[in-house]
């Protein structure tokens, strides 16, 4: 044999096997489901049968059931993680706890998942119980819990999983601020995510672990940070920020994947609505040579499991005891009634802003502002049941917390009453705040003045230059509404209570609600 053929054959062998060192792993992910076992509408709200039924509902347990099954059959290798944030959101929550959704997870197989912020909404206890119930690991790497007796020994930084003969390394993230949006507890202390993050890679690399993915529930900003300053990390699953990665949709914020050096970078908005499918394929060393995929939109087009959907009806059922329970009482009926309130100062919007700040008071937030169209019902006098609670803030809309200029502000009241003719839901009830408005002046050309701003000495005006902390619903934060000057906020939080649940709580709290009004709105 010729040494020419002989460097042929050799080279020929050497190509073979670096062919077949490729190893290629579909990540299935999810992100920020809060609780939503049924389906729900375009509007992340609550989405009845009979719409259901024409298909025009997204989500829903049932429905992921069906596309995870269904990604799975297309790939040789697959994993299902979640980026946080199971807990909270809907009436299953607060009656089921995790308990639901442990069962729903091990249903679906998922790997791993992160602890995001609102899993420690009920303290340790409350996460320790879904971790012992679920059969997966739960990851945090950027806190110490070794003081936390519930949690010590229990709650590990980072796992290795195993597919294909293949290594792979999962580190969780949580918010550094943790602390501040939940209750963790005194015990647990969080860190810089940047740090822990590239401590567990040392460890895992040392271990010969050279595919590392790191579930994150801090945001797209912070991943972003995260993939830049640390070394090692090849895919970021990411959540808390509800962020729509995409290549395809309008209303994507960045690419899916977002690639930041050689670490990809995705996150598939929330609450069910879609299935992230991410396929890389990493060569011999541990590197990733593609990283291509698409979030899956859980639309009418997917088919709902039938088991799922009659285990959710049946968890359904007891929900019916919550939203019988009276949660407070009305000294006199509440008028909530659209043809007031998308007009001018009426009792419920007052109600709705009066509550949303004072749950957020201590925070440095000073205005409340509400949407009219959030709105959808009157209370009467006497007794108050959830269910009358969630008839008026019917949406699952969350608080929100952010800080925008005075001149933002102006704009914002601008855009609220720039419809009224048209009795449109964008009308702002506030608090903190008074202003006056002219109906005969064009829409958009200075209907609001005398805008008065709460201080420690009473009113004064607002100062177009000075910044404001504010309080709104995550809808509203958004740009619904046409409150288009909100989404560049600083400092926002998106992701607060459900506002239903903050209305009931204050209404509980007082005693026994007087409704008034204090000409905190005036028609010129």
């Amino acid at each position: 044999m010729s040494a020419k053929l002989l460097t042929t054959i050799s080279a020929l062998a050497l190509s073979a096997t670096a062919a077949t060192a490729d190893f290629s792993l579909t990540v299935l992910h999810t992100n920020d489901f809060h609780s939503r076992f049924e389906p729900i509408s375009k509007y992340d709200s609550g989405c009845g049968a009979e719409d259901n039924a024409e298909g025009k509902c997204f989500g829903g347990s049932a429905r992921l059931v069906t596309a995870i099954a269904d990604a799975r059959k297309r790939s040789n290798n697959s994993i299902l993680v979640d980026g946080g944030d199971q807990f909270q959101g809907s009436l299953f929550y607060t009656y089921y706890k995790g308990k639901l959704a442990a069962e729903m997870m091990n249903k679906m197989g998922y790997d791993g998942m992160t602890v995001g912020n609102h899993e420690f909404d009920d303290g340790p206890e409350v996460l320790r119980g879904f971790m012992d119930a679920v059969n997966f690991p739960i990851l945090m790497s950027n806190a110490d819990v070794s003081a936390e007796e519930i949690l010590a020994g229990k709650l590990a930084k980072s796992t290795v999983i195993e597919r294909g003969g293949e290594k792979i390394g999962l580190i969780g993230l949580t918010p550094q601020d943790t602390d501040e949006l939940a209750s963790p507890g005194e015990n647990i202390t969080f860190s810089d995510p940047v740090a822990a993050v590239q401590g567990e890679v040392d460890k895992l690399t040392a271990e010969g672990v050279n595919k590392i993915i790191v579930l994150s529930h801090s945001g797209y900003v912070v991943d972003q940070k995260v993939a830049a300053e640390t070394t090692g990390v090849d895919v970021i699953v990411g959540g808390h920020s509800n962020t729509l990665l995409s290549n395809t949709n309008e209303r994507a914020v960045g690419p899916y994947p977002t690639m930041v050096g050689s670490t990809a970078i995705v996150q598939a908005y929330a609450y069910g609505k879609f299935l992230g499918e991410l396929n890389v394929t990493f060569n011999d060393a541990g590197e990733i040579t593609t990283a291509v995929g698409e979030p899956l939109v859980m639309d009418g087009t997917v088919a709902e499991d039938g088991a799922t959907k009659d285990r959710i009806a049946e968890a359904a059922k007891p929900l019916e005891e919550i939203r019988n329970k009276i949660v407070a009482s009305a000294a006199e009926a509440i008028e909530g009634d659209r043809a007031i309130c998308r007009i001018q100062e009426c009792a419920m919007g007052n109600l709705v802003a009066d509550a949303m700040l004072d749950r957020v008071k201590d925070q440095g937030i000073t205005i409340s502002i509400a949407n009219s169209g959030g709105i959808r019902a009157s209370i009467d006098a006497g007794e108050v049941t959830m269910g009358e609670v969630l008839t008026v803030l019917p949406f699952q809309n969350t608080l929100s917390t952010f800080q925008v200029s005075g001149q933002t502000i102006l704009d914002a009241l601008e855009n609220g009453v720039s419809q009224v003719e048209e009795v449109k839901g964008r009308f702002p009830q506030v608090a903190g705040l008074k202003y006056s408005w002219d109906i005969k002046v064009a829409a958009g050309e200075g209907r609001i003045s005398d805008v008065m701003v709460a201080t420690s000495d009473g009113f004064a005006p607002i100062d177009p230059a000075a910044t404001y902390g504010v309080v709104s619903n995550n809808y509203v934060r958004g740009g619904g509404d046409g409150y288009k000057m909100f989404r560049d906020a600083a400092n926002v939080y998106d992701y607060g209570p459900d506002v239903a649940d903050v209305l009931a709580e204050y209404m509980a709290n007082s005693g026994g609600y007087t409704p008034y009004l204090d000409g905190r709105i005036t028609a010129k």
